[in-house]
């Protein structure tokens, strides 16, 4: 874990580093990834079978391509009532939040008479990637699947890997409550190229999105163009900023509830309390003792943990710019003040009740958010990513002799005759 304070020399330097790093996973698999994809476009069924079976250790044709409805509905009627009953209030927040992202149509006439505006429409189908084994989370499915729906996608599919032919029963819970329409017991790298190109069983789709490895996220990047993609996104990360009034406990399970993830997940505390910095340093190591995720937990916070002291905490905030983090929590003292100063980051939580993990399951912002600095030019999943917009244009004679001169004189300076007497034969 690196500890630094804005007040030592070679800070600047040592914060740079840290910025700069590159915590994505260091194998190259393009290669790996460019042949599975080529032979899934070239080959379908048979090569998804191919790789399931070497990957995911089971017999496609044995154990099933797809798990019906009848298993979705039967895993979630057999869950713990108070479970079902938070899954089903998550998808009640999640959808009430991303309803008010719908865009609205425009449709206006200008001063010239011209009729001018836009559609928004949503694509005809979407795939949703869920990850399996050790990273099962029922939490993915609604952030991915519900945007979907409320967007107005048709068709749902989602894929989900099955090591030796095991499904996560919450995964298919979710899926149901979600109102995911096809489930497939695919994963990897050969789901994504399935989806983008379809197998003779697997229709294709037009956009792709949700969490996976560092082979799923390669997949996506290579076949982007093929098909949409949400983004590609990196280890998870977590900054808090933190005043000298916080429980050490409190910001110590926050900052481990981002390490806990991966190896690779990132944890930094910013704070002006030298005395807040020592106590969240015990309280992490004496913490993740106690985690049954202790052995990931600690191979993160030691490898890209970081307690960071400043001046105050107004200092901090143009450093966790150049952060961008996924997700930001301001834990002080009027955070609102400090929230006016957030130009990057995912997702922003703020106060001191307001901790980062309850925007994981059910407070309904979205928590697929863009990692690795990319929040400086890149958002959280939303209802947009599901659809696109239609310009449309109508003129009559009136609103085209207004602007049809000036649009003949860029198309004859720009060297495009036919262009040009497209709009002049009829201004005649």
């Amino acid at each position: 874990m690196i500890r630094l304070s804005t007040s030592e020399p070679g800070f600047e330097r040592q914060f740079a580093a840290m910025v700069d790093a590159r915590r994505e996973a260091d194998v190259d698999v393009a290669r790996d990834v460019r042949t599975i994809v080529a032979s899934v476009r070239d080959e379908g069924d048979a090569a998804v079978h191919a790789f399931t079976r070497k990957f995911d250790r089971h017999d496609l044709n044995e154990t099933g391509w797809r798990i019906e409805k009848a298993e979705w509905l039967a895993a979630h009627d057999a869950l713990a009532p108070d479970l079902r009953d938070a899954l089903e209030l998550a998808a009640e927040r999640i959808t009430a939040y991303h309803l008010k992202q719908k865009p609205e149509d425009r449709d206006e006439t200008d001063a010239v008479g011209a009729r001018l505006g836009a559609r928004w429409r949503a694509v005809d189908a979407a795939g949703i990637y869920v990850p399996g084994g050790r990273a099962a989370y029922p939490s993915s499915v609604l952030m991915n699947a519900i945007p979907a729906k409320v967007a107005g996608v048709e068709r749902l599919v989602m894929v989900t890997p099955t090591p030796d032919g095991a499904v996560n029963p919450l995964v298919l819970a979710a899926a149901h409550v979600a109102g995911v329409d096809e489930i497939w017991r695919i994963g990897g790298a050969q789901a994504i190229a399935a989806l983008a190109y379809g197998t003779g069983r697997i229709a294709p789709v037009d956009v792709v999105c949700g969490p996976g490895n560092a082979w799923v996220a390669e997949a996506k990047r290579q076949l982007y163009g093929v098909v949409g993609i949400d983004m590609v996104a990196g280890p998870s990360e977590i900054v808090v900023v933190a005043d000298g009034r916080n429980s050490p406990d409190w910001i110590a399970a926050d900052l481990l509830s981002q390490a806990e993830h991966d190896p690779s997940s990132q944890s930094i505390l910013f704070t002006d309390d030298a005395a807040l910095a020592r106590a969240v340093a015990d309280a992490v190591d004496l913490q993740i003792g106690a985690l049954s995720t202790a052995k990931v937990a600690r191979a993160s916070w030691d490898a890209n943990g970081a307690i960071i002291v400043t001046t105050d905490l107004a200092e901090a905030m143009p450093l966790v710019n150049r952060l961008a983090p996924e997700h930001l929590e301001l834990a002080c003292d009027d955070a609102d003040a400090l929230f006016d100063m957030v130009k990057h980051a995912g997702s922003v939580f703020i106060g001191r009740h307001t901790p980062e993990a309850v925007g994981d399951y059910v407070a309904g912002p979205n928590h697929v958010l863009p990692t690795g600095r990319r929040a400086r030019f890149a958002s959280g999943l939303s209802v947009l990513d599901f659809m696109k917009r239609t310009s449309f244009l109508s003129l009559d004679a009136t609103a085209l002799a207004a602007i049809g001169p000036a649009a003949v004189a860029l198309a004859e300076a720009e060297g495009l005759p036919a262009h040009a007497r497209s709009v002049a034969l009829r201004l005649k």
